[in-house]
């Protein structure tokens, strides 16, 4: 029975390993080795469709079109320049047309192979199209109103951020549409991944107007192939508000129709999440604007091209009068204390998976480990280190029932040959002895199963904290986020995994036996493409396992047999 159970457990545990090593190989740009996706492959859009037109309106969405709808479709290209801005942090390309952002590359971090800047906003294919976009939308059938299709004037002035100087601002402004003007202004501060934006709304007219100002993200709906199982981290729009609080939606719900954004709230805001990075929009810079009452939309365009908006109703402007509204576009890492600071909830963009309730404080104690140690990867070795002390007594359990195991060993083994033609009475035997030596066959498993929780939550943690980018270890490790490119420690876990197999009970069933040597030989090929910091971590968590092992075993003097 106990061998049963304890096959059943490698093969779990060795299951478990071959989904993360998998969902690994995606998660770096790499096709799935045992799961390929099911997802189809993207193709090119027709001509004439939107997205082969770059999104640029119609003149018939321009002129006018459903009142209170984002226009979507093509028009007449107009002379357009794209302002190239440069800070301490970014490099953006601002378009004219409605003065999109539609091209940031982060400036302080390199994609995987290190070759270029990591990219968030793109214009470019359906396939790889990143756009943040705001506009202004007429409620009320009628005249359109400048949006993220209409033809804007950049204002002069600096484009670069220059040493020593703190803000830099680079305005936009529309003619006159609809009767309403729209002044758009990118406040880009030094250190600081969150672009004010600020939007003037001028009724030019002689009647008041009521209007609404969008804020949207568009992206394309590629993401990393997943498997059955969905162990990687999700990518995909999201949004918030105080009472529906963190929002998942789904590219894939949100093609089948099947969303349903939050209600409308007086807070909240809406992002786009990926793996290590996110962009989100907020109503953020004084009390006003950001009491403003809105509403959430998603929307499939077509051509895997998906768009999750936040839309709010601005206050009645009267003719000759300036509607000021202050709004925010966080782009970049998703740096947790850094998240919590900037707008309630924002922190929730770095996905933990399920066990997010363990992961959050165990990504609190790294942090605090990492503020003592100054480096991610003796961060993680002490993190190993106090939870292996937070487990001692329940692991000392588990230890000393597998060491009464062993050490009945012989007794088993004899019993099992003399009784091989009896399997009835050999279960009876077999119970009788666990029976008189006070051994439980599940003692060795129970204490490790309720930990696996915990072992899962860490393994989310380093997975989706941007801080192991690249970040060094000792010597050869450069990036505990990359494999070992010297496979030392993928050899190393290999050698410790088989040094606590020989510390086990052998199976008596000679097969199992075999198995219990073979599957560390397996599992070290995966730990070949693992990343270096986990690698790092189960390194650790074994050699402290075999030191209390080594430690009980020799007490109870069953070392050897």
């Amino acid at each position: 029975m106990n061998d049963i159970r304890r096959t059943i457990l490698w093969v779990i545990f060795g299951f478990s390993l071959v989904l993360l090593w998998d969902q690994w190989q995606v998660f770096n740009g790499n096709k799935p080795t045992f799961l390929p996706s099911t997802k189809p492959a993207v193709t090119a859009p027709a001509a004439g469709t939107p997205a082969a037109n770059n999104g640029v309106p119609t003149a018939a969405a321009a002129a006018g079109g459903t009142a209170g709808a984002v226009p979507t479709q093509a028009a007449p290209a107009a002379p357009r320049e794209q302002v190239v801005v440069t800070t301490d942090l970014f490099k953006a390309t601002i378009d004219s047309e409605g003065a999109t952002v539609n091209h940031l590359e982060l400036l302080k971090f390199d994609e995987a192979d290190r070759t270029k800047r990591v990219v968030l906003f793109e214009n470019g294919s359906p396939a790889t199209r990143y756009v943040a976009q705001t506009g202004l939308l007429n409620p009320v059938a009628g005249d359109a109103f400048p949006n993220h299709l209409t033809a804007m004037t950049p204002k002069a002035g600096p484009r670069a951020m220059a040493d020593g100087q703190n803000t830099l601002e680079v305005s936009f402004e529309s003619a006159p549409v609809g009767g309403l003007k729209y002044i758009k202004t990118y406040v880009f501060k030094r250190d600081d991944y969150v672009i004010g934006v600020r939007h003037e709304v001028v009724n030019v007219s002689d009647q008041p107007r009521d209007a609404q100002l969008y804020m949207q993200l568009l992206r394309h709906g590629t993401v990393a192939a997943g498997t059955m199982f969905g162990t990687n981290t999700f990518t995909g729009p999201a949004a918030y508000t105080n009472e529906k609080k963190f929002h998942k939606l789904d590219f894939k719900d949100i093609a089948k129709g099947k969303i349903e954004p939050p209600p409308p709230a007086n807070d909240g805001w809406i992002a786009m999440v990926q793996h290590y990075f996110a962009s989100a929009w907020l109503l953020k810079g004084d009390p006003a604007s950001e009491q403003l009452r809105r509403e959430f939309r998603v929307k499939d365009l077509g051509d895997n091209l998906f768009t999750v908006a936040m839309v709010a109703t601005l206050p009645k402007i009267a003719p000759g009068a300036t509607q000021v509204v202050n709004s925010a576009l966080f782009a970049g890492p998703e740096e947790e204390k850094k998240l919590e600071a900037i707008a309630p909830g924002l922190d929730l963009v770095k996905d933990y998976g399920i066990f997010a309730i363990i992961s959050k404080p165990l990504y609190w104690l790294l942090t605090q480990l990492h503020g003592i140690l100054g480096n991610w990867g003796w961060s993680i070795v002490a993190l190993v280190v106090l939870l292996k002390a937070a487990f001692y007594w329940l692991n000392a359990k588990a230890y000393a029932s597998m060491a009464k195991m062993k050490a009945i060993n012989p007794k088993i083994m004899e019993m099992r040959e003399r009784l091989k033609d009896k399997p009835q009475e050999m279960q009876q035997e077999m119970m009788r002895i666990y029976k008189t030596e006070k051994v439980n066959p599940m003692g060795g498993c129970f204490p490790i199963v309720i930990q696996i929780p915990v072992f899962i939550a860490l393994y989310w943690v380093l997975l989706s904290s941007v801080e192991m980018r690249h970040a060094p270890w000792i010597g050869w490790i450069t990036d505990l986020s990359a494999p070992d490119p010297w496979y030392i420690l993928p050899i190393v876990m290999t050698a410790t995994s088989l040094f606590q197999t020989w510390l086990n009970p052998t199976p008596p069933d000679p097969m199992q036996a075999k198995l219990m040597w073979i599957m560390p030989l397996a599992f070290s090929v995966m730990f070949i493409f693992f990343p270096a910091g986990l690698v790092l971590y189960w390194i650790t968590n074994n050699v402290l396992s075999i030191a209390q092992q080594w430690f009980i075993n020799k007490r109870l003097g069953v070392l050897g047999k």
